[in-house]
């Protein structure tokens, strides 16, 4: 498939390359080429403000990384969807879940359009993966839709992820409220993963929030940063699992990660069962 990009036989139907999007910021950051300059701009006012804008980024793939590997393999999993799942890299969810179970069914869901273009090319790779092209804050769509209903048994256990998500998720649209109604959805005995940016209490990471916040409003018109609070209430009161909700570079559900420092306590993630 053509990537797509500047100079490479026109934009995409439906792609502003002038407006950056989370998707291909987050390829940007990254080291991807699926961007254009207005991501790239993002990404270096982000660099401006910030010691590593590529940390987070990393820290947020690892984490989905281990999440999947434990669920998949440990607790025995074989269901996936990956809500905002962006453009595809290294090591993605189904990857990383077939590896451990060939036979592990993964949907991914995203609206931005960049990401549809290659999530559909996913399709022609593997039969256990699918995509829909869906918006996360119309959940009674989002779950009618053909992969969702059909690809996934409901009457199993399924691993929901929302990795770096939710903060592009405005308060008036209520975020807690869309998390309840898929939690609701959920059979049970399935697991919910959530990563955010966090507005830590502590002096020098909230003025990294701050900066960090207004680079990202300014330029896309999302990107909140919340309270640990906040985020624990999107979890809709589910048991967390060990450690709890905490840095994800920090998140070893069997063992202390490494030490991490008031940038790295920007982004926070746990994984939490449904009994």
């Amino acid at each position: 498939m053509t990537r797509t990009g500047e100079g490479r036989g026109g934009v995409p139907s439906g792609i502003d390359p002038t407006r950056p999007s989370s998707s291909r910021v987050y390829d940007a950051i990254l080291g991807g080429k699926d961007n254009y300059s207005a991501d790239r701009g993002l990404r270096d006012a982000l660099a401006e403000v910030a010691p590593e804008p590529g940390a987070l980024a990393k820290d947020n793939r690892a984490f989905l990384q281990r999440v999947t590997r434990y669920l998949a393999g440990t607790v025995g999993v074989d269901q996936f969807l990956d809500c905002g799942s962006g453009l595809p890299t290294l090591e993605n969810t189904h990857e990383v879940a077939q590896r451990v179970n060939p036979d592990a069914a993964v949907v991914y869901v995203d609206n931005d359009p960049t990401a549809i273009v290659h999530g559909r090319a996913l399709l022609v790779e593997n039969d256990g993966t699918h995509f829909v092209a869906a918006d996360i804050t119309d959940p009674q769509h989002l779950l009618a839709e053909r992969p969702v209903a059909r690809s996934l048994e409901w009457s199993r256990p399924i691993a929901l992820f929302l990795f770096s998500t939710l903060h592009h998720i405005a308060d008036e649209d209520g975020p807690e409220e869309l998390m309840a109604r898929y939690i609701d959805a959920l059979p049970a005995g399935s697991y919910v993963g959530i990563s955010h940016f966090c507005r830590p209490e502590d002096a020098e990471a909230a003025r990294l929030a701050d900066l960090m916040e207004e680079a990202y409003l300014g330029a896309m018109g999302s990107g909140w940063f919340r309270s640990h609070e906040e985020i624990e209430r999107y979890f809709c009161g589910l048991e967390l699992l060990e450690p709890g909700l905490v840095p994800v570079a920090t998140w070893w559900p069997d063992g202390p990660g490494a030490p991490v420092n008031a940038f790295h306590r920007l982004l926070i993630g746990g994984v939490a069962r449904k009994s």
